[in-house]
């Protein structure tokens, strides 16, 4: 049994008026190592084993390695900038 609004799109699916924002699908994320989360910001890797372990930048634990979200290092950057002057 599913339910539906009046113009019986099913809530809950892609385009229902339940979904506020759409998140990407898991196959559309583009994951980024360390190493290349380090090169785009232009740190160490240190510090984004620190901004991870702090939890500032979202990443997944695989192995003994961490992948992370390239949109997690866009979100932080964009809420990390501030205006000088």
């Amino acid at each position: 049994m599913s339910t539906s609004d009046a113009a019986g799109t099913p809530r809950g699916v892609a385009g229902g008026p339940s979904n506020e924002r759409l998140e990407p699908s898991l196959a559309e994320v583009k994951f980024l190592t360390v190493a290349e989360v380090a090169a785009v910001m232009r740190v160490s890797k240190m510090t984004v084993y620190r901004l991870v372990h702090s939890g500032e930048l979202t990443a997944v634990r695989v192995g003994r390695s961490f992948r992370v979200p390239e949109q997690a290092v866009h979100d932080y950057l964009r809420d990390a900038f501030i205006e000088a002057g």
